[in-house]
């Protein structure tokens, strides 16, 4: 006999960031452990859709490049969650965080203060989140550099935010296709062609 999946019951009060903690592979919930990849936005636990080899590639590749460029206080992190609020844990595709921060390797997830720069790759099952809702929420709890990097017929197109403290919003800085070249909130310089390829 095949075992379906087991899907959690809604708490009566709904899904905190905590919650997420508990739905570990050795949790309460079964099957649904395995997924592994669940983030929480607005209350709501999303399951996150396997990720594309354009997706993968470029979100390892974009890690491995800013973690070598990253000064020594900062280091590159993928898929880690941020935990912005008591119903707000997304899980961004690459992060920029403290290195004490990183330091700690029992986390489960990050703080705003620890995350300097959160880059989001635009998945067809995610657009609205990561053009969006996510953005929204990363702005509104302080941290000041969001990254988008859309696919373009697979060639890596990004999008540069920037914080602007007065509003909580964040402001577009540069559009780059070939290179990305900027002086915060480290110096980067890579080529976007070499993520996809």
């Amino acid at each position: 006999m095949t075992v379906g999946l087991q899907w959690p019951y809604v708490p009566p009060d709904g899904w905190t960031a905590a919650d997420l903690d508990r739905l570990s592979l050795d949790g309460p919930y079964g099957e649904l452990d395995a997924l592994k990849r669940i983030e929480l936005i607005d209350g709501d636990l999303i399951v996150m859709s396997p990720q594309t080899e354009f997706h993968r590639r470029v979100v390892e590749r974009l890690r491995d490049e800013l973690a070598r460029q990253a000064p020594g206080e900062l280091t590159a992190t993928r898929e880690m969650d941020v935990v912005l609020g008591e119903r707000q844990r997304p899980c961004p595709d690459v992060s920029v965080v403290s290195a004490v921060a990183a330091a700690d390797l029992d986390r489960t997830y990050y703080l705003p203060a620890d995350v300097v720069l959160v880059v989001e790759v635009v998945s067809k099952s995610s657009e609205i989140r990561d053009r969006e809702t996510k953005p929204r929420r990363y702005a509104e709890a302080g941290i000041r550099h969001f990254w988008r990097i859309e696919n373009d017929g697979g060639r890596p197109v990004a999008y540069v935010y920037e914080l602007d403290p007065a509003t909580r919003t964040y402001l577009l800085s540069g559009i780059f296709h070939e290179q990305l070249k900027v002086p915060v909130p480290f110096p980067v310089d890579l080529l976007l062609t070499a993520l996809s390829g």
